[in-house]
């Protein structure tokens, strides 16, 4: 087993993307440097999330390669002797039994628990646009109104509120091994929070290529009103590849996202609330001397959070804009896609052409038994 096994469970919606990015695009550079992220790819990661949090549609519909997620990361992180680190932002949704049972699989391995953590006005708002990218249609108003007890439940306070997650994560580990990491300020290099991590894991932050990885942009009020309200006709649209595909890619980030619109807060009820969690959050990681690498008080609400708009302000006139502007939009898409389609089958046509005179020749006349199924369709067949 390795001899330390890192587990970086989360804040959603806490730079995770950009860490994730970053250390399976340079998986080479880590292991040169004794550090090991187990299994093929990232998203056996997710599926080990939902394995140790015993999702039930998940584990119904999963195939066995997938329900063995977590087995095969166990196995592969044995089979290494020195550093190995998870990393999933679903994990901090398990429960204190899921968690202590995590930490026990990984025995006699040295486990440390990572937490990314962020102020929490801004995390509650960008939490509230992902749902929306996962075809949620919870007015801003109404959500994460309480905390799920469910260990399957993501975009609520039960991953939101660092404080939570560490009252139910760190009693299974040392003080001195829980590691939280606050997200520096926004006029802090965008690297920052990567070279706090990869220290942490040791690597060295200047080994790898920091190219591949990308801003996670937000949509502005009108455009996020907007597709909240086209998610309610996206009745099918229920698979992961549905999601992530068509409306979180081709709709928010390609077309809703370069729009740069207003940015936005929740109303003042909730920012109070809010800033009571983050109060909260820092008393705790105190109290319980955690490791904090960065500045704690990067978790708190500014007294002086600035004025923005609120998603219950925008108007079915706007709305009406940028579904209108949007469906112009879609109309050229669908117009260069059958260009391209056609353009792909005239190319085809032109390969089939050159076959009938070049390979399938030779191979007829290598072989006379395939004449009929080569030639079919081509007019007689010549001797």
């Amino acid at each position: 087993m390795a001899a330390r096994v890192y587990l970086h469970v989360g804040l959603p919606k806490t730079a995770t993307t950009y860490l994730q990015t970053i250390l399976w695009g340079n998986r080479d550079a880590l292991e040169n440097q004794g550090v090991r992220l187990p299994g093929a790819s990232r998203r056996e990661h997710l599926w080990a999330s939902r394995v140790i949090r015993e999702d039930p549609p998940f584990l119904e519909k999963a195939s066995k390669h997938q329900r063995g997620a977590w087995d095969r990361l166990r196995a592969d992180a044995a089979r290494w002797d020195a550093t190995a680190l998870v990393s999933h932002e679903f994990f901090a949704a398990a429960s204190a039994e899921q968690a202590a049972r995590m930490v026990s699989d990984l025995a006699p391995a040295e486990p440390h628990l990572v937490l990314t953590g962020r102020e929490p006005l801004g995390l509650f708002t960008a939490s509230w646009q992902e749902s929306i990218k996962n075809r949620d249609t919870t007015p801003m108003a109404d959500y994460a109104r309480t905390e799920s007890a469910d260990s399957t439940a993501v975009w609520n306070w039960r991953t939101l509120d660092i404080h939570r997650v560490l009252e139910r994560w760190s009693p299974a580990f040392p003080p001195e091994r829980v590691h939280v990491l606050p997200l520096p300020g926004p006029d802090a290099p965008r690297r920052e929070i990567w070279d706090r991590f990869a220290r942490l894991i040791g690597v060295d932050p200047d080994s790898v290529d920091l190219t591949q990885s990308f801003p996670n942009a937000s949509m502005g009020v009108v455009e996020a009103e907007t597709l909240r309200r086209i998610n309610h006709h996206l009745g099918d649209f229920s698979s992961a590849i549905d999601r992530g595909t068509y409306i979180r890619t081709f709709l928010a980030d390609e077309r809703l996202v370069p729009r740069e619109g207003d940015p936005f807060w929740p109303d003042e009820e909730r920012i109070a609330e809010i800033r009571q969690r983050g109060r909260a959050a820092v008393d705790y990681v105190t109290a319980q001397g955690f490791h904090v690498i960065g500045e704690l008080d990067s978790l708190l609400v500014p007294d002086e959070p600035g004025r923005r708009r609120v998603p219950e302000s925008v108007t079915d006139g706007e709305v009406a804009e940028v579904a209108v502007e949007l469906a112009a939009r879609m109309l050229h898409d669908v117009r260069d896609l059958r260009h391209e389609r056609r353009a792909l089958r005239e190319e085809l046509a032109e390969s089939r052409k050159l076959m009938d005179g070049g390979l399938r020749g030779a191979i007829v006349r290598r072989f006379p038994s395939l004449r009929r199924v080569l030639l079919r369709g081509k007019g007689p067949a010549h001797t």
